[in-house]
């Protein structure tokens, strides 16, 4: 396990620099936040994870019969990792962050439509804040962004 690298991962390293190329400014690893967010856009209070699906525990509850050797030691690691990153979200949320979660695969499927997502989020949040600013009003109808099913928790 001493191989398994922490920060700058495939998948972490192809977000960035798609959202670099797009234009998007961003703080890396930021720890001054909880969770020490892969990506940190710091102007829109934006924290985006990118999750490798063993370690946080995709679709856990169908995979995790499936794991033969040292069953207890894996099971709980990969709990610990799903609670903490439970923890992180939330203390985000309270510190008026938005929480992007994409896994590993979605980044490599799908790499222009996760930079579209954020995009969107962007926008959204600077929307909400010349709203804010100027005391103005949009229909709640017309601020709802699809997700396409990604998990994010405004």
């Amino acid at each position: 396990m001493s191989r398994i690298k922490s920060k700058d991962t495939s998948i972490e390293l192809s977000l960035r620099r798609a959202l670099w190329g797009a234009g998007i400014r961003y703080r890396k690893n930021y720890a001054k936040l909880p969770g020490a967010p892969d990506i940190a856009i710091t102007k829109h209070h934006i924290a985006v994870f990118c999750d490798g699906e063993f370690w946080h525990g995709k679709d856990w509850e169908t995979k995790k019969p499936g794991i033969k050797s040292n069953r207890d030691y894996w099971h709980e690691k990969i709990e610990r990792n799903i609670k903490r990153d439970n923890d992180a979200d939330r203390a985000l949320n309270g510190m008026g962050w938005t929480v992007m979660r994409f896994w590993g695969s979605e980044i490599q499927k799908d790499l222009t439509g996760c930079v579209d997502d954020i995009k969107d989020v962007i926008f959204q949040t600077r929307i909400e804040d010349y709203c804010n600013k100027y005391e103005c009003s949009i229909p709640e109808s017309s601020l709802s962004i699809c997700f396409s099913g990604r998990h994010f928790l405004p």
